[in-house]
């Protein structure tokens, strides 16, 4: 199965485009392949506006996020492999999404022979500092695979 992150991701920028807002994305720049200028990076991240009135988008697929942008004057190829990509948000108010590390990994597929951790109990967790008095009843609800 592949990861929702890259359809998210172009989501999001159409979104902001659409709306007229600044695209950016937040980079982790110490990944593996990543090629942004160092100069600009500050705590090994980097904030790229991805707006296509300030880059030359050339690939957004599932793999990657490749374009060419000017920095200080000079223009730069950057190549962003999708892990690498930490969030997508609009400059003007912050919104977007901003990913985990697990959002990068597609879901293994589950072994029908082992288990799985939510197959254990059907029955919710009782909320702590509520009045334990009042005990919740099973759920009616059943999982079903």
């Amino acid at each position: 199965m592949t990861s929702t992150k890259p359809y998210l991701l172009r989501a999001i920028f159409e979104w902001a485009e659409d709306n007229s807002f600044t695209p950016q994305v937040l980079v982790n720049a110490e990944a593996d392949g990543v090629e942004v200028p160092q100069a600009h990076v500050v705590d090994g991240q980097i904030v790229l506006n991805i707006g296509s009135s300030a880059v030359r988008l050339h690939v957004m697929d599932n793999e990657c996020l490749s374009f060419s942008a000017r920095f200080s004057g000079l223009e730069h190829d950057i190549y962003l492999p999708m892990d690498s990509i930490m969030a997508i948000f609009a400059r003007e108010n912050s919104q977007g999404i901003f990913f985990e590390e697990s959002d990068s990994d597609p879901e293994p597929t589950p072994d029908p022979e082992k288990p799985s951790k939510s197959s254990k109990s059907a029955q919710p967790t009782p909320i702590k500092g509520k009045a334990d008095s009042t005990a919740k009843k099973p759920s009616h609800l059943k999982v079903i695979k």
